[in-house]
């Protein structure tokens, strides 16, 4: 690629959008990614801040419901095409799932379901919904082209994603099933680009808010993830995640990569693509 073609893509679940305007306003004109892909917005279409974000200048496409959920992707030009959910004739989970092109390349910002304890039904929702996020590739992606796959998945994939993981085997995010759930969409031909460049190491996305000392001890979980298939994946020159926004007042308790029900803002996981 040449420079004026690089990219900068970002991930960040913000556990209420409105709450944290003055961050993500903030981290846009500070590192004015190409693509912000924001999830848990947790706003309704109609009263999304559009009015608030107008000073932001980008372009934003955004899908929500009230309290819960909500996915939206900012980028500095407009998208070519835009759709939402799963599209599989089921409940389409539009405010989990925006797909936008972008640049001619596709990029599915996901809200993947937390899945709260391992017996209970929304547990099985979610290894269900990597079942459907997997069919959903095969009809609109090809692992052949370039396409970027983002956002909270909720699932830390391996030991070194997790701290003290031999304590976490029975949550829903580290959960074997869970695990294999998501690693077989991963398997439809994508690569996870963080750790493509760095095999070893450790890293998190999230830390909960629930634990004041989580982030000083640095107890927390890689479950927000940029993947990239094959084509992308090897134009990738950097990847990082952002803390800063983590330490902010009203933070998330994710930095800009991402994560779930416990609401994020930690850091910001961005990724550079480029010749």
């Amino acid at each position: 690629m040449t420079k004026t073609s690089r990219m900068t893509v970002a991930t960040f679940n913000v556990n209420s959008l409105r709450k944290r305007l003055p961050i993500v306003l903030e981290w846009l004109t500070s590192h004015k990614p190409d693509v912000l892909c924001v999830q848990e917005t947790k706003v309704q279409d109609e009263e999304f801040p559009l009015l608030a974000l107008a000073e932001s200048k980008y372009h934003i496409i955004f899908r929500g419901m009230k309290a819960y959920n909500g996915v939206a992707i900012f980028s500095r030009t407009e998208p070519e095409s835009v759709s939402f959910g799963l599209e599989d004739g089921k409940d389409p989970d539009e405010p989990r799932l925006a797909h936008a092109v972008i640049r001619g390349i596709p990029i599915v910002n996901t809200y993947i379901p937390q899945g709260f304890e391992i017996d209970s039904p929304k547990y099985a929702y979610k290894l269900t919904w990597f079942t459907r996020l997997r069919r959903y590739f095969d009809r609109h992606l090809s692992p052949d082209r370039p396409a970027i796959w983002c956002g909270d998945m909720n699932v830390a994939p391996e030991p070194i994603d997790v701290h003290a993981p031999e304590k976490h085997l029975k949550h829903v995010c580290f959960h074997e099933e869970a695990r294999k759930a998501y690693q077989q969409v991963v398997g439809w031909g994508f690569q996870d680009v963080y750790r493509k460049l760095y095999p070893d190491r450790q890293q998190y996305t999230f830390w909960d808010y629930r634990q004041p000392s989580s982030l000083a001890a640095n107890k927390g979980w890689r479950i927000d993830h940029i993947l990239a298939t094959a084509p992308q994946a090897e134009k990738v020159r950097k990847a990082e995640v952002d803390i800063e926004p983590r330490k902010a007042e009203q933070a998330s308790d994710q930095g800009r990569t991402g994560l779930g029900p416990y609401g994020p803002l930690g850091g910001v996981h961005a990724v550079k693509a480029g010749g």
